[in-house]
């Protein structure tokens, strides 16, 4: 018997090669005048903006321009809210990776507010609840990772000692749209192709596992599972048929956001946060170079404390379909899939967290800052000592 479920808010989504195309017309029906948030060069420098650009005009659009490099802070947010408030956008178009798509959202979410983001960030601020209105916004992915295009948070950091990556996070945020095209994602770096794609594993594989997961969301991890296997080696070995292998991984990143934004994330996520905030370590190289030890501790707690827990067979059956085989017994599909993964990091070089400066001195800070929402829907409760375990593994 299928067990309840609840689903919430989604964007309307085109995916597909030429899918940006689509976007003039699409913005034009909210009004004449937006604001355009953009990496600071990559987008103008790409062979996609011409066209980009030709067509807004065409369309009879005008528009501001608001640039995020590297992760987005909450006093960047605040500073291009304020910038750009008063022109009264009609919509907010996010062009870009994941940081570009968070801020984008951030900053749709308070432009008819007035507020600071401050007021909403959870954990750090009065956590006011948001009552919106929110500028519509539009959400075009130039890389496969984060899904942000398919979710309600916007993921905010501090960098530094005292720092902290949080989220400002409502329904009210999902975009109106994500324009899905995997043809923009032509120009990614191998070392980008490496880290957004292991992300992209992570989410769907702590998404599967989730206390929170349920029979829609499964669906959607093993498929998205489906597309990681078939395509992110292939896209970043450069062999084969790199338009499928792109596709195959914009598709799995858009159901990576679609998950976790109903189901939460693990405990690589949950060590992601402090880690992000403390080192300056771009997200996809946390989840791509701890996704394997996170994976064996996790299995081994269950083991130990839950052994029934159907997170178990789920690890198994997540060993068959990315092994592409099956095995004799759950302990042989387990250690096969931390195998994997751990293959996987090494052949895609992900670099050890103490290239990034993180040393077994800040192994106890780092664990003490990691209990927060993705932690919580780890499928076991780890301990401090079993959190430092993961992370002596992969300094």
């Amino acid at each position: 018997m299928t067990g309840p479920f609840s689903l919430g808010r989604l964007p309307r989504i085109a995916f597909g090669a030429g899918s940006i195309e689509r976007l003039p017309q699409l913005a034009a029906g909210y009004g004449p005048r937006l604001l355009l948030v953009t990496g600071e060069r990559s987008l103008q420098e790409s062979a996609a903006w011409p066209g980009i650009e030709q067509g807004l005009r065409d369309a009879g659009l005008t528009w501001d321009q608001a640039r995020i490099g590297g992760e987005p802070s909450p006093q960047r947010i605040d500073e291009l809210v304020a910038r750009h408030a008063a022109q009264q956008p009609d919509l907010v178009v996010g062009i870009g990776g994941g940081s570009v798509l968070d801020g984008a959202k951030a900053i749709a979410g308070l432009l008819r507010v007035g507020d600071s983001v401050m007021d909403y960030l959870e954990g750090v601020g009065p956590e006011k609840p948001y009552r919106g209105p929110a500028t519509p916004f539009i959400a075009v992915p130039t890389t496969a990772g984060t899904g942000s295009e398919a979710t309600r948070n916007a993921v905010l950091s501090v960098a530094g000692r005292d720092g902290f990556k949080k989220s400002f996070r409502d329904e009210r945020l999902v975009p109106a749209w994500a324009l899905v095209d995997p043809d923009l994602l032509a120009s990614c770096p191998p070392d980008l192709i490496a880290a957004n794609g292991m992300d992209a594993l992570t989410q769907l594989l702590e998404s599967y596992v989730s206390t929170r997961a349920g029979p829609f969301t499964d669906a959607l991890a093993i498929d998205g599972l489906k597309a990681v296997r078939d395509s992110l080696l292939p896209w970043y070995r450069g062999g084969g048929d790199p338009a499928a292998a792109r596709a195959g991984m914009a598709y799995g990143a858009l159901l990576s956001g679609i998950c976790l934004a109903h189901t939460g994330l693990g405990s690589v996520h949950g060590l992601a946060s402090p880690l992000g905030a403390f080192f300056p370590i771009p997200h996809g190289v946390v989840c791509g170079t701890l996704v394997g030890a996170a994976t064996r501790r996790n299995i081994d707690a269950l083991r130990e404390r839950a052994p029934e827990s159907p997170a178990l067979d789920k690890y198994a059956r997540a060993a068959r379909l990315l092994c592409r085989r099956d095995f004799d017994s759950r302990e042989q599909a387990w250690e096969a899939l931390t195998t994997l993964l751990d293959d996987w990091t090494r052949e895609m070089k992900l670099p050890r967290l103490g290239e990034y400066g993180v040393t077994p001195d800040d192994f106890a800070r780092i664990a003490a800052n990691s209990r927060g929402s993705s932690m919580k829907t780890n499928p076991v409760v780890l301990s401090d000592a079993e959190i430092v375990a993961v992370l002596e593994q992969r300094c």
